[in-house]
């Protein structure tokens, strides 16, 4: 199980227009250790209990996340700041990050607007 520090979720559409939603979560590095991403494999399911949220992946992975903690960090910032110029680019999926008040238990995760 992944614990993120932060976490959002990003809607990705590539080019062919399939969607894919993905967990970007990262974790805040220390003096000797720097920050640090991690992209689950795609969205599967969503369950609660209280204010923490478990995103299950299709590799078998869960996140389990705070609700408050939703948002980027500068790194994932920055991150995802490269993805987007390399899509205008023509070079990978269009990336947009889905808002903090989405109902994500009950989402629909198959990638169908």
């Amino acid at each position: 199980m992944y614990q993120p520090d932060k976490f959002v979720v990003l809607k990705l559409t590539t080019d062919k227009g399939q969607v894919h939603y993905r967990v970007l979560g990262s974790w805040v590095g220390g003096y000797l250790d720097g920050d640090s991403w991690r992209l689950n494999s795609g969205i599967t399911e969503v369950s609660a209990i209280g204010p923490l949220l478990y995103f299950r992946g299709s590799s078998g992975s869960t996140y389990e996340v705070h609700r408050a903690t939703y948002g980027l960090t500068s790194y994932t910032a920055s991150v995802l700041g490269k993805w987007e110029s390399d899509y205008t680019l023509d070079v990978g999926p269009k990336v947009e990050v889905l808002p903090h008040d989405t109902d994500w238990v009950n989402f629909d995760w198959g990638g169908v607007d």
